[in-house]
């Protein structure tokens, strides 16, 4: 399926700030795909609450048994439905991911985003989604899960870094800016 939409990946850590990113990206006319969504429907297929407990076994599971690219796999043809020509994707884990998407999407590039481990445990305690961790030590258990996955190395190999530590605003003002960039090279 070769498409010539733009398709953004963002991979980052839980509570890095993945979802500034989407929300700029949103405001400048991209089409979201927020990949966890794939893992939060099959819970809800399983009638299992969204705990971080239950989606982090069904992630892994997921993987386990239909490849570490069945995610990416079951958001193509949501990328490819959009009606957009920019597509954010939210939630790349691997660089097996990343591979998947650029096979099917040329103008694949993929962004990451980065907080310490304590801004992030502090984002996430204060969000509180229903898998958001509610102790340090469920904090650092899914922090390895996600690591042992290969999000360390999709964040590492990234075309682009936005380091998310100061307020919101500059990090909207940093999204913004790479967002800016990537158009300039593969929107000509």
């Amino acid at each position: 399926m070769k498409n010539g939409k733009l398709v953004v990946g963002l991979a980052g850590m839980p509570g890095a700030g993945k979802s500034v990113v989407v929300n700029v990206a949103k405001a400048s006319g991209y089409g979201v795909v927020v990949m966890g969504d794939e893992v939060r429907e099959e819970a809800k297929r399983q009638g299992l609450e969204p705990t971080p407990e239950n989606l982090g076994r069904i992630m892994l599971e997921l993987r386990r048994l239909e490849g570490e690219t069945v995610i990416a796999k079951r958001c193509i043809s949501k990328i490819a439905a959009t009606k957009e020509d920019k597509v954010i994707v939210d939630g790349v884990r691997s660089l097996a991911e990343v591979e998947e998407f650029r096979r099917n999407f040329p103008k694949f590039v993929l962004v990451a985003v980065h907080a310490s481990p304590e801004t992030r445990f502090k984002r996430l305690f204060h969000r509180r989604r229903s898998d958001d961790p509610k102790s340090w030590e469920v904090f650092c258990e899914r922090d390895m899960r996600e690591l042992g996955v290969g999000l360390g190395n999709a964040i590492a190999l990234a075309e682009y870094m936005m380091v998310n530590e100061e307020s919101l605003g500059d990090a909207k003002r940093k999204a913004a800016e790479i967002l800016r960039r990537i158009e300039a090279k593969w929107m000509r």
